[in-house]
């Protein structure tokens, strides 16, 4: 054996036995007379000590040569520690060295293999195998195993059945660009690899699997961000014979499990549910922050028709109120709050601010506008008392409350009100079934093709498709979707309707989606199921924004991988075997 123990295991009650132990130097500190090597395998450090007259000068000699990150094996003797560790697990003992082998040397690393780093993310990434070491990466890949395992046992126990589905598939429209991958044997054809599962899913139930769920690798060509990878992991979930609320108490009950058993953090009582309008008209957003309040008011009301002009030409004139830090807020924090609303990517043309003062007067930034009767209709109509800091904008109402949104989330960072160990779950219920695009000039399925509308808003698909709401619903936890899915369509007649809305005609509908149609014909059930974003919950339990950090070997924000250097360039060969020709970027 190579070893009779790892790097963790030993404690005091070993003391005097013989070991053998393998891994990593982490470093070596030598006084002269006695050396010490801290020794590391996945599971912790074990101090090994060398001492002249003690240990062969053969040993000895060997100690002094090593650099970190040697690959080495020591035979020794577990003696207690005279100055004891109380950091590390096996702090109470030392091995006393009678044998040592460099079973691997190591150049120097390109950075130090600890906690805190001195590499910066790029360089770590080009030598992942190297960050896999440290320890705060490794215990983010051990949550992630937890999960993935909590998630097994709780399927399990509930008569789920974990089935794979195919990586080369038919190209289809849900929502991003595939990736694809050409075919050597049909010429000028492709795969697709899958977006989602989703058609397979929906057979599955078709075929009598009532209960299907898998941990599966979905891909998207898409711009990418914090919770965004080219590749993915999603628990991808659907259920025959029920209705909404039967998956919502379902997965519902996933959510607490995995809480319960991973973090251990109870979460107690149903889950607030929310509309889709409720969720825009509150908080400009359908994934919602719940963990603090600042609800969104409409002041039109109260603001408009007193000579402003540009609260008097705006669609929507919104509020929010930040209790109690009115003080905390000069004017520099102030004109810090209106650049960053004025950012490109949020676009408000200004911020107007109002204070309550301690003496019941108001300050706001168009005291020239507005008397202290009228700005006191502003505070009344947020509720707002002294102490407390309102912030206004105004414009077009879609982007209003987008950018509103915006500043409530940064309110929320600054006050810190955001925190990473209170969880707030919601469902966010009622989607809008479609979409206009206005450079399309027809409607797209907010979700998917395949989603079902409510069965109340039916009538409605003809005469006003742009009413009609979703049987769709998203779990949302602290401001980031982390579950959605719907009940559905499982009717040859109601799916063949829904094709024409989206704007396929009957040939382009038989050519990406027959098979399904098909299968419909044969006794569908009615179904519905959800995906989780399995790296999202990870990076959520991890306490952590990007999910990069919960991926053995993930892409860096340009969708390339620059340890192996992917993508890259294929050889002519390649190219001419698959009936490809490359053109030059224009």
């Amino acid at each position: 054996m190579l070893r009779t123990h790892t790097c963790g295991e030993l404690r005091i009650n070993a003391v005097n036995e013989e070991v053998i132990l393998s891994g990593w130097v982490q470093r070596t500190r030598d006084k002269g007379g006695l050396i010490w090597i801290d020794l590391r395998d996945r599971y912790g450090i074990t101090q090994i000590i060398l001492e002249e007259g003690e240990t062969t000068p053969q040993i000895l000699e060997t100690a002094r040569k090593l650099g970190r990150e040697f690959v080495i094996s020591v035979t020794g003797k577990v003696v207690e520690r005279q100055s004891k560790n109380p950091k590390i697990s096996t702090g109470d003992i030392e091995i006393r060295a009678t044998k040592m082998e460099v079973l691997n040397p190591a150049k120097l690393p390109p950075f130090t293999i600890e906690d805190t780093t001195d590499g910066g993310e790029d360089l770590r990434m080009k030598y992942r195998y190297l960050d896999l070491r440290r320890n705060p990466v490794r215990q983010n890949l051990e949550l992630r195993h937890r999960l993935a395992k909590a998630v097994r046992d709780y399927m399990d126990e509930h008569n789920f059945l974990e089935v794979e589905t195919p990586v080369l598939i038919k190209s289809t429209p849900e929502g991003a660009r595939d990736f694809v991958v050409p075919s050597r044997m049909h010429a000028g054809e492709f795969y697709a690899l899958p977006q989602s599962p989703q058609t397979f899913k929906q057979l599955l139930m078709v075929s009598g699997f009532d209960r299907y769920f898998q941990l599966v690798k979905c891909f998207r060509d898409e711009d990418l961000r914090a919770d965004r990878q080219p590749e993915f992991t999603q628990i991808d979930c659907e259920m025959a014979f029920v209705t909404q609320e039967d998956i919502l108490q379902t997965f519902e009950g996933l959510t607490k499990y995995l809480f319960e058993k991973v973090l251990q953090v109870p979460l107690s009582g149903a889950f607030p549910r929310m509309s889709y309008a409720d969720a825009m008209r509150l908080y400009g957003s359908d994934k919602p922050d719940i963990r603090f309040d600042m609800k969104f008011v409409e002041l039109n009301e109260v603001t408009q028709n007193k000579g402003f002009k540009v609260f008097d030409s705006a669609e929507l004139v919104l509020g929010i109120c930040a209790k109690g830090v009115a003080e905390n807020y000069s004017r520099k924090k102030l004109d810090a709050l209106t650049k960053f609303v004025k950012r490109p990517q949020i676009g408000a043309k200004g911020l107007v601010y109002l204070k309550c003062n301690k003496d019941g007067s108001f300050k706001s930034s168009v005291d020239k506008f507005y008397s202290q009767d009228d700005l006191k209709k502003w505070a009344d109509k947020l509720g707002a008392e002294v102490g407390d800091l309102i912030l206004v904008l105004s414009g077009e109402t879609n982007h209003t409350r987008k950018a509103m949104n915006e500043l409530r989330l940064e309110m929320g960072n600054q006050l810190g009100l955001r925190k990473n160990d209170d969880f707030k779950p919601l469902w966010v219920l009622d989607f809008p079934l479609l979409e206009w695009d206005q450079e399309t000039e027809r409607y797209h399925a907010m979700h998917h093709p395949f989603t079902s509308p409510k069965p109340e808003d039916m009538d409605k698909l003809e005469t006003n498709a742009g009413q009609v709401r979703a049987n769709a619903y998203d779990l949302v936890i602290n401001g980031t979707e982390m579950g959605g899915g719907s009940i559905r369509i499982h009717d040859r007649g109601i799916q063949e309707q829904m094709f024409n809305l989206l704007g396929f005609t009957e040939e382009e509908a038989k050519a990406q989606f027959g098979f399904l149609m098909d299968a419909f014909e044969y006794g569908a059930p009615p179904h519905g199921g959800i995906a989780f974003g399995f790296d999202r919950l990870c990076a959520l339990f991890g306490g952590q924004e990007t999910i990069r950090d919960f991926i053995a070997f993930p892409k860096n924000n340009a969708g390339k991988d620059v340890m192996i250097d992917t993508p890259s360039p294929i050889a002519a060969e390649q190219l001419d075997e698959l009936y490809l020709n490359i053109q030059e970027k224009k």
